[in-house]
């Protein structure tokens, strides 16, 4: 058969796509985290099928990619309720730092797909928060040595 005959979109299926890298550590989420991997899983459900009637084999592609990340995700995840008031400060906990000069920085522990440092949440396994973990209100400790 002659390429004439063949359409563009059906000789060509792309590159393949990189599978999404699923972290190696527990998949500790807060309930809103839970319920952002649900809606993220429901959005990308609606989003293949409409790929599908398109016929559109590149956003099928990446759409089932992203499909079998946050499915594993939801599948893994492991709900921590928030924790109580006061105590020392672990996963769902809101962390406040005074820095030398006296600024304030808070946080808040979160899961790794629910980090945003811009926002104010950190994922529980990064080097911040692992040395947060365990610290009662009025410690002081050296989180950025000189």
């Amino acid at each position: 058969m002659s390429r004439a005959f063949v359409k563009e979109s059906d000789a060509d299926d792309g590159e393949p796509l990189a599978e999404l890298k699923v972290s190696p550590h527990r998949n500790l989420v807060t309930p809103e985290g839970q319920a952002r991997i649900e809606e993220t899983v429901e959005r990308l459900r609606a989003e293949l099928s409409a790929a599908r009637a398109a016929e559109d084999r590149a956003a099928i592609r990446r759409i089932q990619r992203d499909l079998r990340y946050w499915s594993e995700r939801q599948r893994t995840a492991e709900v921590v309720p928030p924790p109580a008031p006061g105590g020392k400060a672990r996963f769902g906990s809101r962390v406040a730092l005074e820095r030398e000069d006296g600024r304030r920085i808070e946080f808040r522990i979160v899961g790794e797909d629910e980090a945003d440092p811009g926002a104010g949440k950190i994922s529980w396994v990064s080097p911040l928060a692992t040395r947060l973990i365990g610290a009662e209100v009025g410690d002081t400790q050296e989180i950025f040595p000189a």
